[in-house]
């Protein structure tokens, strides 16, 4: 009777365990101090695409994408934690789980989509052509095979800017990429319309001018490990909930003095 009192408590308190483990605590305990230390949500960005993601003049990194980045962590109840990589390993840093996702101002793609899984688009955006003003270009139509045109490297714009010219030079920055132009050193840039637009705006590169439509349009998303369906789903939620209560808005303005997720 006694071991079986005993055996029935140790499988209670079993159970009891189990449930407490499945309860999804987004709280843990420091072992060295036994305080409760809050989880996070980390994810990386390059932090050279103003005014995405960048530094300030304090140092600190800012940006539309790291303000929404902290409103989605404010969201699921996560401590945000952004970092920043080199643009072109971004995804491999993301597959070896240095960090849970990319907020970064990524396109999604069919090729990206075969190695990650992505967000509902969090704005849309497009491709455009900002030439050097003594270039003599007006339109993609003046672009010839060896206009030497700048770009951000693995990024949809390289692909577009190889359908007009086979001199095509890559930068790891699209801010590089237009102070070169703007020092002449290029005759074109297709980039992102609010990147280049900021640059010629707020930053003081004069010799640059947009010129023509948008090349195309993209959107853009968080991307995922494509095991990580549970976090994605968390962060579609997330995100719905920034857009229904004004947060999203407030922060879309700030940057671009409108709605820049459709």
């Amino acid at each position: 009777m006694i071991r079986k009192t005993l055996l029935h408590a140790i499988l209670v308190a079993m159970l009891v365990f189990a449930v407490a483990g499945c309860g999804g605590s987004k709280e843990s305990e420091n072992p060295t101090t036994g305080e409760q230390v809050k989880e996070t949500f980390s994810w990386s960005c390059s932090g050279q695409y103003r005014p995405f993601n960048y530094y300030d003049e304090g140092n600190n990194l800012t940006g539309f994408d790291v303000e929404i980045g902290k409103a989605l962590a404010e969201k699921m109840g996560l401590e945000p934690t952004p970092v920043t990589a080199p643009w072109d390993s971004l995804i491999n840093g993301l597959q070896a789980k240095r960090y849970d996702a990319i907020l970064g101002s990524m396109t999604i793609t069919e090729d990206r989509k075969q190695q990650v899984d992505f967000s509902d688009p969090y704005y849309v955006s497009g491709g455009q052509l900002f030439v050097y003003k003594e270039s003599g270009i007006k339109s993609v139509a003046d672009l010839k095979k060896d206009t030497k045109i700048g770009v951000l490297t693995t990024s949809t714009y390289d692909e577009e800017a190889r359908k007009y010219s086979q001199n095509i030079i890559n930068y790891s920055s699209d801010e590089t990429a237009l102070r070169d132009l703007d020092a002449g050193r290029l005759q074109a840039v297709i980039t992102d319309r609010f990147v280049g637009k900021l640059a010629i705006d707020e930053t003081g590169l004069k010799n640059i001018e947009m010129v023509g439509d948008l090349l195309f349009v993209e959107e853009i998303g968080i991307a995922f490990r494509q095991e990580d369906d549970t976090l994605r789903e968390k962060v579609n939620n997330a995100l719905k909930e920034i857009k229904q209560d004004g947060t999203y808005l407030e922060i879309s303005k700030k940057y671009f003095d409108q709605d820049i997720s459709k």
